[in-house]
C-alpha cells in the first residue's frame, strides 16, 4: 500500500474538552481511569484506547455515557494503535487533569488538550495508522495589544486562575 497522509476532524460539542494522546500498554485504559476518579471524584468523562496488537479493539471506559460514546466515536475515526482520547464531560477541565494523565506510566505523549475544534493529521501505510499531529483551533490573527493583555489577565482572574 502506498502511504497517505488524511485528516479526521474531532466531532464534539462546542463546551466539551478533551485529551488526546498515545501510550503504549492495555493497561492505559485501567489506569488512566483509576488516575481520573482519584485525582477528581465525582468526575464524568468517556475514555477510547485504540489496541495495537493482538486482538486490535478500542478499548472503553468512562463515568458519562454520553462521554464514552463520543470518546468510541472519535477513536474509531482516528484508529491509529496506541492512542486514546478522553472526554471530560461540560464543566471539567484538562488543566485539572492533565498532570495526572501524563503521570500514568503508560502515557508516551500528549498531542493536544482542548475544547477547541481539532484535526488530526493521520498517516496510513500496509501496517497500519499513526497520528502525524493536530491542528488545534486556528491561527492567530496577530499580536495582543495592551488592551487584549489587561484582558486576558482579567478573565484568568474572574475564572480564579489568579489572585488579586
Amino acid at each position: 500500500m502506498e502511504p497517505r497522509l488524511s485528516i479526521v476532524q474531532i466531532e464534539k460539542p462546542d463546551p466539551i474538552n478533551f485529551i488526546l494522546g498515545q501510550s503504549h500498554f492495555i493497561k492505559t485504559v485501567e489506569d488512566v481511569h483509576e488516575a481520573l476518579v482519584t485525582a477528581v471524584p465525582g468526575i464524568k468523562f468517556g475514555l477510547a484506547f485504540c489496541e495495537s496488537s493482538g486482538k486490535c479493539l478500542i478499548r472503553l471506559t468512562g463515568t458519562d455515557q454520553a462521554m464514552i460514546e463520543l470518546a468510541r466515536k472519535n477513536a474509531l475515526a482516528i484508529g491509529a494503535g496506541h492512542t486514546f482520547i478522553l472526554f471530560l464531560a461540560e464543566g471539567y477541565y484538562p488543566i485539572n487533569v492533565l498532570n495526572v494523565v501524563k503521570q500514568v506510566p503508560e502515557v508516551c505523549r500528549i498531542f493536544c488538550a482542548t475544547a477547541n475544534p481539532v484535526q488530526v493529521v493521520i498517516a496510513e501505510t500496509g501496517q497500519g495508522r499513526g497520528i502525524l499531529g493536530v491542528i488545534d483551533g486556528q491561527a492567530p490573527k496577530g499580536v495582543e495589544s495592551d488592551e487584549d493583555v489587561n484582558w486576558r489577565k482579567s478573565f484568568l482572574r474572574k475564572l480564579g486562575y489568579k489572585l488579586g
